[in-house]
């Protein structure tokens, strides 16, 4: 009979332990967690989406230089404060396609927001036009 007082709880507890993990697992693999399905979501980016940040890269880079030759700075750094926000899309892809580029696209997109705030509209489109080159070249890869 004392035997039997020790026996009852523990197959109580183990029981219990076992609808407890069976629980957890259904919820698991029934449904899955949002950090799995970002996963999923983000590391299978379509060209097509991939390609659309760099058409709005260039548009970028398009909009802004036609701001500078017509000597609308104040307009071409608010077209070209556009840029971080579109590159932080591509950036990484870039990246890894060519390190170089990506070292190009950034030194060219530093020279360009200081050549915008000197209003130097020579400097300006020499930087554009080396983003404008090397964006193109990278999306094609």
């Amino acid at each position: 009979m004392k035997r039997l007082i020790y026996i009852i709880p523990v197959t109580a507890i183990s029981l219990l332990t076992l609808v407890g993990c069976n629980s957890d697992q259904k919820s698991t693999t029934q449904t899955p967690t949002t950090t799995e399905t970002t996963k999923a979501t983000t590391g299978s980016k379509t060209p097509a989406a991939t390609q659309g940040g760099f058409d709005t890269l260039a548009g970028v880079v398009t909009n802004t230089k036609t701001a500078v030759q017509g000597g609308n700075f104040d307009k071409a750094q608010q077209e070209f404060n556009k840029f971080e926000n579109s590159w932080s899309k591509v950036e990484d892809g870039v990246k890894t396609k060519s390190s170089k580029t990506y070292n190009v696209i950034e030194d060219a997109a530093t020279q360009v927001k200081g050549s915008l705030k000197a209003k130097d509209k020579a400097k300006s489109l020499k930087g554009l036009q080396t983003l404008e080159t090397n964006i193109a070249t990278v999306s094609k890869k």
